[in-house]
């Protein structure tokens, strides 16, 4: 079974004022996450992958270098690609109105979904993006993510205008993923949209019966162990596992949460460890390829295991 361990790599300012003044900060610590106890942002994911030679995919979102200019995105797509790791396209449309000059008319009101651009504009801010991710240094790219996961019938037409044949956008348990696609499109097995191969989030049954996806972040790792386990024993031909670069710090601090971080570290150590049953690759592995369809997904985790994930948030909230 491949399994894509895929982090989506985003700046935010904590609103959209000042944000000249609270940029440097806030790269600061959503890119190196620098504590006392080390950096525990895009360094420490990408120290970890490497200590137990895993592959994974980094979506950056580039559009905040058309405000702010491309050496902090360079600096990410540095960090990254010397690492051996992969470099994809995220978007988050909400800085479109933020570039100088706008990339088109209609960007004068911030929006913040992908789906809510017109054909034209999603083309446009698709084609931006790429083009800032290549002025940064990054190797030519197969494959992007919609920001919240946000895409729609359009996205895929302008994917395909664009040459990339790749896409992870859609997730069955957000609610502004893909929702003219509902009624015709599968979001839990990979299928073909426009000449688009798309490979959808992850999301199984915890052990209420309550979907979830699988995202470092949101589970216990006994759940994602589960998780990984059901899906491989029924023949599941992909999953794709969420992260982000600033998932193992506390929520508005630069303190590592240390139970992401075990997690994250538990994980990466499964993973390597059951090299036979789990291919770890992106999309620029040697011979990646998304075999289309495969079994109905009904992947669960026990009780026990999310029992587990309760316990853990109960901690962090006393601890």
């Amino acid at each position: 079974m491949k399994v894509h361990l895929s982090f989506d790599v985003e700046i935010w300012c904590d609103g959209w004022d000042e944000l000249d003044r609270k940029f440097p900060v806030q790269f600061e610590r959503y890119v190196y996450g620098r504590s006392a106890a080390g950096d525990f942002a895009l360094p420490h994911a990408l120290n970890v992958l490497s200590r137990h030679g895993l592959q994974a995919v980094f979506f950056v979102e580039p559009l905040f270098a058309g405000r702010f200019g491309i050496e902090p995105l360079r600096e990410i797509v540095a960090l990254i690609q010397d690492a051996g790791q992969e470099v994809q396209l995220h978007l988050h449309p909400e800085w479109a109105d933020e570039i100088r000059p706008l990339p088109f008319e209609g960007a004068r009101v911030k929006r913040q979904h992908l789906s809510y651009y017109s054909l034209d504009e999603q083309v446009a801010l698709l084609g931006l993006g790429l083009r800032l991710l290549a002025e940064a240094g990054a190797h030519p790219i197969k494959a992007f993510r919609a920001g919240s996961f946000a895409c729609n019938a359009d996205t895929f037409k302008a994917l395909s205008q664009i040459g990339l044949h790749y896409d992870s956008s859609l997730n069955p348990d957000h609610p502004d993923s893909g929702l003219d696609l509902r009624a015709q499109q599968d979001f839990y097995r990979p299928s073909c949209i426009d000449a688009v191969e798309t490979i959808p989030m992850t999301v199984f049954r915890d052990g209420l019966g309550k979907p979830r996806p699988a995202q470092v972040g949101a589970c216990s790792f006994a759940e994602m162990r589960a998780a990984l386990e059901s899906a491989q024993a029924q023949g599941l031909e992909h999953f794709m596992i969420l992260s982000h670069n600033f998932e193992t710090l506390v929520p508005g601090s630069t303190k590592p949460d240390r139970f992401v971080v075990a997690r994250f570290e538990q994980l990466c150590a499964y993973l390597a460890a059951h090299a036979d049953a789990y291919d770890v690759c992106g999309f620029n592995s040697p011979g990646f390829g998304i075999r289309l369809g495969g079994p109905p997904a009904a992947i669960r985790a026990p009780l026990l295991a999310s029992a587990r994930r309760h316990l853990e948030q109960l901690a962090r909230r006393l601890l």
